[in-house]
């Protein structure tokens, strides 16, 4: 059977029984949405929110997070019945194992393993440079050199940095918190989850009523390449291949969606700690959906408080357009507190993905699709130790040495990959597997999941070229991995030869 072997449903279930040799169950459905919380609310809402508008979609940059959920919406549904029927460590890699075979799983998986590495490197760099401007605000100053890595540039003009030494402390720390055991990572998340959902309805209750509809006029700029496409003075793929695309207009909005799903991408790390949930066929819908439709709903409201406080133009190279925005109100005395809020925020968010990343590479490793020690348990806290020392040290490298803020496209396409792959599962498992016992059912199947795989490839198609060429060359160094090793050392395999 080779690279098509498929995992049992039977063999899947019985692992995320296995309590003597896996994971510590010791998440309970509040945890879960908090958890989903805590990697949804961060980088994407107090960042990227101003990137897209002043980009992308000006204003309607309400549209393309509504565009974005919708996306997530038919994804997340699916998730939610893979969880709930397979609560196993691993997310789409472990979905991708049972319905389509070992090698989509290991390109999903080798794919989830960037998504969440370059995600928390991204995060780790603007935490770094919030913390930077709070202690400024305090009266301390630390040295330029200590706050960049060698290749940052401003308007092509490098920063004189040697090291971003405060991206690299955050990822050790949440690393080594990590290794200490996901109950004691999770309380933290839900004092954080806390504290930043405070600040966020803070934000758009105090905003609300300084709001200028002038800043919000026009909703939707014009795109010039979109007034000659209904000409017809050019075709639609003159249009698509040219700069105009995704500049404002509906392709704006388009592209602004792919450009803020980064911000979206913490729902699928809740299904990597399925293995944790206490009680995964209630759980885990819970978990997924809710934590969904709670950030959404601030996502929208957020994002339209903020472009009407200040002209999105206003936003273009701010890495901080919530206390630009917030200016304009009668509370900028609160401006520190913001501040170490979206510190908060973004703290929350790197654990989730660090955390996300360690599960898969374990479950990976369990499969004997990678080496052994990355599925190697701290004999007391029962935590995959070796794997989150080894991204440590991965991620700390990105973060402290590597420009990597405009890898935020890249997370999101390798997310909207897997996302596909998944709401394929669900139609192949329901042909496959139907009477297996599901805690939650995707509705309309396949209808349903049909349609979230075209809204995923649609904001796919949004995004840059350059994205699809650094996806294509991750994905083929994985494969060469896979061939070399993978196919070599798998267990399933093995066990089907024999």
């Amino acid at each position: 059977m080779g690279i098509f072997t498929k995992k049992q449903l039977s063999q899947l279930v019985a692992e995320a029984n296995d309590s003597e040799k896996g994971l510590k169950k010791t998440l309970g459905a509040g945890a879960l949405v908090a958890l989903g919380i805590g990697a949804i609310i961060g980088a994407g809402l107090f960042s990227l929110t101003g990137i897209a508008a002043a980009d992308n979609a000006g204003p309607a940059v309400v549209y393309s997070f509504i565009a974005a959920a919708i996306g997530c919406g038919f994804a997340g549904l699916c998730y939610a019945e893979f969880a709930s029927m397979i609560p196993v460590a691993g997310s789409a890699y472990t979905y991708s194992y049972a319905t389509m075979g070992e090698l989509v799983a290991w390109i999903i998986g080798w794919d989830l393993v960037l998504e969440y590495a370059l995600g928390a490197a991204t995060v780790a760099v603007s935490w770094s440079q919030y913390v930077n401007k709070f202690l400024h605000s305090v009266g301390i100053d630390l040295p330029n050199a200590l706050l960049h890595g060698p290749w940052d540039e401003l308007n092509g003009i490098n920063m004189g940095g040697v090291v971003n030494l405060p991206a690299i402390i955050i990822v050790c720390l949440l690393s080594l918190l990590l290794i200490r055991g996901t109950k004691e990572s999770a309380l933290l998340n839900n004092v954080l989850v806390v504290l930043k959902v405070t600040v966020v309805l803070i934000f758009i209750a105090l905003g609300w009523g300084y709001i200028s509809t002038a800043n919000h006029t026009p909703f939707i700029p014009a795109n010039l390449g979109e007034v000659k496409l209904k000409s017809g003075e050019i075709s639609f793929w003159d249009f698509f291949s040219s700069d105009d695309f995704g500049h404002y207009g509906i392709s704006g909005i388009l592209r602004g969606a792919g450009v803020v799903f980064f911000a979206f991408i913490g729902f699928d790390a809740v299904s990597t700690a399925a293995q944790e949930a206490k009680n995964p066929q209630k759980g885990m819908p819970i978990g997924i959906i809710g934590s969904l439709i709670v950030c959404t709903i601030l996502y929208v409201l957020f994002s339209y408080v903020l472009t009407g406080l200040e002209h999105y133009l206003k936003f273009k190279g701010d890495a901080s357009p919530v206390t630009t925005a917030f200016a304009h109100t009668g509370y900028t005395f609160l401006n520190s507190f913001l501040t170490m809020a979206i510190i908060a925020g973004y703290t929350s968010v790197m654990l989730v993905m660090l955390m996300g990343q360690s599960r898969v590479f374990y479950s990976m490793s369990v499969d004997g699709l990678l080496p052994k020690m990355f599925s190697d348990l701290h004999k007391k806290n029962r935590t995959p130790w070796k794997t989150n020392i080894i991204f440590m040290i991965f991620v700390s490298i990105f973060a402290g040495f590597i420009p990597v803020s405009d890898l935020g496209h890249m997370v999101s396409i390798g997310t909207l990959f897997a996302f596909v792959l998944v709401c394929i599962g669900v139609i192949v498992m329901r042909k496959t597997n139907p009477d297996a016992p599901r805690g939650f059912k995707t509705p309309f199947v396949p209808v349903l999941p049909i349609l979230g795989v075209l809204v995923c490839l649609a904001l796919m198609a949004g995004l840059p070229k350059e994205s699809w060429e650094r996806l294509a060359v991750w994905l083929a160094i994985g494969l060469v991995v896979y061939f070399v090793y993978g196919k070599k050392h798998s267990k399933l395999a093995k066990r089907s030869d024999s």
